[in-house]
């Protein structure tokens, strides 16, 4: 029985690269949300420690594909030059790129 996969969900077998990472779930929310408002795929992976045992360690690293790494790493610079300026207007191209999904 053949099972449908997301399309929107990077297939594991592909090339993933790291193209972000930090200690804080919220700001690895919002850079996900950027990318893929600009239509670019995200996977995260957890890096849990125990924190009775290794405190203040871990993190969430974001993935992206291979072919997509660099135009990711400029959304995350212009975000980071332009902060919110940059994040609206990344949101506002792609509503312009799909009229009518609202």
């Amino acid at each position: 029985m053949a099972t449908m996969r997301n399309p929107e969900i990077p297939n594991p077998n592909e090339r993933l690269v790291k193209i972000f990472d930090s200690e804080q779930e919220s700001e690895v929310m919002v850079v996900r949300s950027l990318l893929e408002s600009a239509g670019i795929d995200t996977a995260t992976t957890n890096l849990d420690a125990p924190q009775d045992i290794l405190p203040g360690v871990g993190g969430i690293i974001l993935q992206v594909r291979a072919e997509q790494a660099e135009e990711a790493r400029q959304i995350i610079e212009e975000y980071r030059a332009g902060g919110e300026t940059a994040a609206e207007e990344a949101e506002r191209q792609s509503e312009a790129e799909t009229p009518g999904d609202k």
